[in-house]
């Protein structure tokens, strides 16, 4: 008979290395107890990591130049905090400046706003995840790119912005179809709107 080991990562190797799951996305294997211990056991011969309590993931390996195991992003672990909990998340501070190329200094530490609950949780080597809530009008988007500028701005600060930030954001905005952005315009504030509308050319 096949062990509950060998059926995890069967499952695990058909999803494809780098996925982040839960110990809950067994359910239907076996029975709590025995997810547990044969996770346990995945962990302890170096097949799966632990990404943080109850969060673990299939990893990626480099065979190239040598890295070896690779840890999953943290973007990939929200994500899938997201998915299962069904909730919209959006990077902000740091982070958000970051993804668009505003600012070169790394994240020691991680925000999202979420319409879920407020939490926090430490991952890997000791790196913060905070999720923030908010009001879900506030992340109905139409655009992620759109999304994402708007809590950029939002933490540099209208008296902060650089002309190269400025000369980013409209180079950003260049295949950004127009008429989706502007559904979004209504969720910026008056000074981000300008910015927003001035990249396409409008005042």
């Amino acid at each position: 008979m096949e062990t509950t080991e060998k059926k995890l990562l069967a499952r695990l190797k058909k999803a494809g290395r780098g996925k982040v799951f839960f110990p809950d996305c067994f359910a239907d294997v076996a029975s709590s107890d025995s997810i547990r211990k044969a996770i346990e056991i995945l962990t302890s011969k170096g097949e799966i990591i632990r990404v943080s309590r109850g969060i673990y993931c299939y990893p990626k390996k480099d065979h190239e130049i040598g890295l070896g195991i690779l840890n999953p992003s943290i973007d990939d672990i929200v994500a899938a905090i997201a998915k299962r909990d069904h909730m919209k998340v959006v990077p902000t501070g740091v982070h958000a400046q970051n993804l668009l190329g505003l600012s070169t200094q790394v994240p020691m530490n991680f925000v999202y706003l979420t319409n879920g609950w407020s939490r926090q949780i430490t991952v890997l080597n000791g790196i913060t995840v905070k999720f923030k809530q908010t009001a879900l009008k506030n992340l109905e988007f139409n655009s992620r790119l759109a999304m994402l500028i708007t809590f950029a701005l939002k933490d540099i600060g209208k008296d902060n912005i650089t002309d190269e930030q400025l000369s980013k954001i409209k180079q950003l905005l260049i295949n950004e179809p127009k008429s989706v952005v502007e559904k979004d315009l209504i969720l910026m504030p008056v000074w981000i709107r300008k910015i927003v509308t001035s990249a396409y050319g409008q005042e």
